[in-house]
């Protein structure tokens, strides 16, 4: 009985390896913004705006000099802490306004967003994804349990935060 600690598996991992794991996405919050910047580019000023109040960040906007999105990554990225729910809001309103022809969103950024968005999305699309792995094809991550469904990375964020209807499939060779 003695050595039964060393066959669990947490009894094997590194010591002090989760010291630079944090809560805080004011990183990825703020790469989020600097691709809606590229992409609001050439838009009017009403599309900045129009993005920071659908991502919840029209009052951070108002206080940056100028009321530009460039500006605003760099407030986030310095201010106070965010949470995956300001995570969350950012990567939706940049999907929103991408579609299908903005840069997909950074690996850890839709990782972490569908993750959550998994846990609190409507019923119904939690019932699509139940009982399934996710895989995003172009991200390398997955999460869940069970026959495994796949999509791209932004493709499933978009469908668990509500900006699309289309859930992730098994793939036809399966």
């Amino acid at each position: 009985m003695s050595d039964l600690g060393r066959f669990l598996p947490l009894s094997q991992r590194s010591p002090g390896g989760d010291a630079g794991v944090s809560s805080d996405r004011r990183e990825q919050t703020s790469a989020v913004v600097l691709l809606a910047a590229a992409l609001l580019e050439h838009a009017t000023p009403g599309d900045a705006r129009a993005f920071a109040r659908e991502a919840g960040l029209e009052g951070d906007l108002d206080q940056v000099p100028g009321g530009d999105l460039t500006g605003l990554a760099a407030a986030i990225a310095s201010g106070r802490r965010r949470t995956i729910r300001d995570l969350t809001a950012a990567a939706r309103a940049y999907l929103a306004r991408a579609g299908t022809g903005g840069t997909p969103l950074p690996a850890e950024v839709s990782g972490a967003v569908a993750l959550h968005a998994s846990a609190s999305a409507p019923f119904a699309r939690r019932a699509a994804i139940a009982g399934h792995t996710v895989r995003a094809s172009d991200a390398g991550w997955s999460f869940g349990r069970g026959p495994e469904i796949t999509a791209t990375a932004d493709a499933i964020v978009a469908f668990l935060t509500g900006l699309s209807d289309t859930p992730p499939r098994r793939r036809p060779d399966h």
